[in-house]
């Protein structure tokens, strides 16, 4: 009986190419970071190459020795493409590619990928899908040179090649139908927004760059069940789930896509939307990779990625160190956005109780102080005083029932309208 073979899929061995524009500047670590995502796309990073330079070359990315040195290093190491740590313009990509005679990639195009492997919902496989039309339409003439040179691999999925053969108007009218789309699913994004304001619900965002742990972190707080790998972006869509305080109260806790230096413009405009959530809730969590050597880094580009959205302004901030039962995590950088902070290890448990008691100090200072009297017809806003603040007094009395309650603002305001009507 003839033995079975299982063979596997070769991986695109990739070379890393950056432009250091001066000693210092993070290029080595973004160079990191770019085999990372490499990796998490299924491509094996197996060289890298940095050019000292002031700007990259508007023709080749790297000067004509630096190519020539580059096309060496690839015979060498037996490579198939190239990922520029930069995203390339058409002529760029298509010039690197004749010279090289491999395909071309750039950070962009991998994230995009990464992306596209990773979104589950309709909603994140339309962003997707339009982040990378957008990269498309632009890079339509230097594309298609480099990316036919293997037929497939990382950088081709989701739209994928045969979109480089549509005609930029056939990309237009395919941008405009998921733009409208989105818009579609936008509306019924805010209209369940506004539903969550007007019940009162207390609204918990996790920001931070990708892969710091806010999967693990939602898991360990509310038993989502979702996906928590050690991957940049092993998760993609938005999930809410309620979070149960000390006391009994309820919150809403919301995930957020990871962000990441360098996010590519298409991908914040196609998710705007879902970004967002962190724009409208009432406290943000910033969870931290306690262990990165680049914590300050990668708390810098969080906080500029917010504040590229408008989320930064008037939000309650807690700084959420995570993973700080692996060693290197004594001395840690100061988030000088957050009225708080807190040392955790979402994967043991240590440090959520603290975390707990500080989401439900916050929670307290935007409650405001009611008093009134409920005729027993309304017996069952009551219970929405319960469920949504902290019912400190009832008392049952001939006119009806008297309640002394901390609320939410939004609750506040229904409260009073009502007390006003009843009075009139």
């Amino acid at each position: 009986m003839a033995e079975l073979i299982v063979t596997e899929e070769a991986k695109e061995r990739v070379v890393l190419i950056g432009i250091q524009q001066r000693e210092r500047d993070g290029s080595e670590e973004s160079l990191t970071e770019l085999g990372e995502l490499l990796k998490t796309a299924g491509a094996e990073p197996v060289g890298r190459l940095l050019q000292p330079r002031e700007a990259p070359d508007s023709g080749t990315y790297f000067g004509k020795g630096k190519v020539e040195e580059l096309r060496e290093l690839l015979l060498s190491l037996e490579a198939d493409a190239v990922a520029a740590d930069d995203e390339l313009s058409p002529a760029q990509m298509k010039n690197l590619s004749e010279a090289l005679g491999v395909k071309v990639m750039d950070r962009t195009m991998i994230i995009l990928d990464i992306f596209a492997q990773h979104a589950v919902t309709a909603e994140g496989k339309l962003q997707v899908e339009l982040a990378q039309l957008h990269y498309t339409q632009a890079h339509l003439l230097g594309m298609h040179s480099s990316l036919s040179r293997l037929g497939g691999g990382v950088g081709t999925r989701g739209p994928g090649e045969q979109k480089l053969e549509l005609d930029r108007r056939a990309i237009r009218a395919r941008i405009s139908f998921l733009r409208e789309k989105l818009g579609e699913l936008k509306r019924h994004r805010e209209v369940s927004r506004a539903q969550r304001e007007k019940s009162g619900s207390y609204i918990v965002a996790l920001v931070g760059y990708t892969n710091a742990g806010k999967s693990t972190l939602l898991n360990r707080l509310t038993d989502a069940g979702i996906l928590a790998e050690n991957k940049l972006f092993a998760t993609l869509d938005p999930t809410t789930r309620k979070l149960a305080l000390p006391g009994g109260e309820e919150v809403l806790v919301t995930d957020t896509v990871g962000f990441i230096r360098k996010l590519p413009h298409q991908l914040i405009e196609a998710f705007h939307s879902t970004l967002e959530e962190a724009r409208y809730a009432d406290l943000i969590l910033h969870v931290v990779d306690a262990s990165s050597p680049e914590a300050d880094t990668q708390m810098a580009v969080v906080y500029e990625t917010l504040r590229e959205l408008k989320a930064l302004e008037d939000h309650s901030i807690i700084a959420v160190y995570n993973k700080t039962d692996l060693p290197g995590t004594e001395a840690l950088p100061k988030d000088i956005h957050a009225a708080a902070s807190v040392r955790i290890s979402a994967a043991t448990g240590e440090g959520i109780a603290e975390l707990k008691e500080l989401i439900s100090a916050e929670k307290k200072k935007s409650r405001r102080a009611f008093e009134g009297l409920f005729p027993y017809a309304a017996a069952s806003r009551i219970q929405s005083i319960r469920r949504q603040g902290k019912l400190l007094e009832e008392r049952y009395e001939p006119e009806g029932i008297y309640v002394r309650a901390e609320v939410p603002a939004a609750l506040y305001e229904q409260l009073m309208r009502e007390q006003q009507s009843q009075s009139n």
